[in-house]
């Protein structure tokens, strides 16, 4: 299949392996703390993984059934470089249907009900689909 075999030549890259990991192994407080509510898939029945990259990019947080990219920002992304970088790689995911939310660390810890609750606003995939055997054919 074409479309699984372009999603694998840009999803965890090997040359990213490395840097994934140690990621992982050094996620900041507020990362540390959404990943807490994340793992497994406690939010709404959803699989997040964390520190996923998708082309050149390693994002915080990443559910693939919902296409949805999680970015907690810190300092670094409140100046001019910062701002272009996160633009750019905003771009990038979107041009691929990958959505993207941004909080910033302060919100995980401040509001952290707040958060959870935008992250499944922009669930696609409800839950609360209709049963099929409750709707008539040919209304």
């Amino acid at each position: 299949m074409v479309i699984g075999k372009m999603r694998e030549s840009i999803h965890n890259i090997n040359a990213l392996r490395d840097n994934r990991k140690k990621l992982r192994n050094s996620l900041t407080p507020a990362e540390a703390m959404l990943w807490t509510l994340l793992k497994n898939s406690q939010l709404q029945n959803r699989k997040f993984r964390r520190q996923h990259s998708v082309g050149p990019y390693v994002l915080d947080f990443y559910c693939p059934a919902e296409n949805l990219c999680i970015e907690l920002d810190g300092e670094g992304h409140f100046n001019d470089a910062g701002f272009e970088y996160d633009t750019a790689r905003t771009e990038y995911l979107n041009s691929l249907n990958i959505r993207v939310l941004r909080f910033e660390n302060k919100d995980v810890f401040e509001n952290s009900e707040g958060v959870l609750e935008e992250i499944q606003r922009n669930f696609i995939l409800n839950q609360t689909t209709p049963d099929p055997s409750l709707t008539k054919e040919g209304s």
